[in-house]
């Protein structure tokens, strides 16, 4: 929990600090109730924060499952008259609520990003945030349940789940990337996560900064749908192991 929290928390103190004067909002001036708003690198990054430490947990919950099945507990729970969907979604359940648990928080450091919280933008933000906590635990197990080293699943994560959230609009705006880029963060599924905490977080506000690629329904839809997807997989994974092994 504490390795969850205080990481992203120094991403979010030592990035936001070393280069929020050199960041810049590309496209459209942003405003704020009907004001205009010079939104600064820490606002900006906040959202995207919010999602890496639902990442972390979802990295540090599913790795167990390698450690399970080295110690012999796995193998228990696949002999138990159960569903491979439920010995999924039990492990999903678990490490997205605790991911959305230690990103609420983390919310409460909003009035710092100079963000004002309300009750609808709270409540909303943790439907998005539950959205995302779904989507990424059910991508770890994913690739956790096919791998047979702790080693394997961390060199899984630097090259492909990391990536997946710097290019998912947490730490710059698609308008001011480089063209080729611009087509990668459009298809990436955790960029509608965090786009969906950032105007959830805003929600009860006329206006919110920031430029976003689509509306808050569509990238609730669209998380949601990730998360869905996620889930079926994850149980498609465990049936198919389940099977190549009995």
């Amino acid at each position: 929990m504490i390795g969850a929290l205080i990481t992203p928390l120094l991403f979010w103190l030592m990035i936001g600090g070393g280069i929020g004067r050199s960041f810049q909002m590309g496209g459209a001036p942003t405003a704020l109730n009907g004001q205009p708003h010079d939104i600064n690198f820490m606002e900006y990054f906040f959202p995207g924060i919010l999602v890496l430490i639902v990442f972390f947990t979802a990295i540090f919950s599913t790795i167990s499952v390698i450690e399970d099945r080295r110690e012999g507990f796995l193998q228990g729970v696949l002999v138990a008259p159960v569903s491979r969907l439920t010995v999924a979604g039990g492990k999903i359940a678990g490490g997205a609520l605790l991911a959305v648990a230690q990103g609420a928080i983390f919310l409460l450091l909003a009035p710092f990003a100079h963000i004002a919280l309300s009750l609808p933008g709270v409540l909303l933000t943790l439907v998005a945030l539950t959205l995302v906590a779904i989507a990424l635990t059910g991508l770890g197990f994913v690739i956790a349940w096919q791998m047979d080293s702790t080693q394997g699943f961390h060199a899984i994560m630097n090259v492909f789940l990391i990536p997946l959230w710097i290019l998912s609009g947490a730490a710059f705006p698609a308008s001011g990337a480089q063209a080729w880029l611009r087509p990668v963060m459009l298809v990436n599924p955790v960029a509608y996560g965090v786009s969906a905490v950032r105007q959830a977080l805003y929600v009860n506000v006329p206006g919110h900064p920031g430029t976003e690629t689509t509306t808050l329904p569509v990238a609730l839809a669209i998380t949601a749908a990730f998360a869905v997807v996620m889930t079926i997989l994850s149980s498609i994974v465990v049936q198919r192991r389940t099977a190549s092994h009995g």
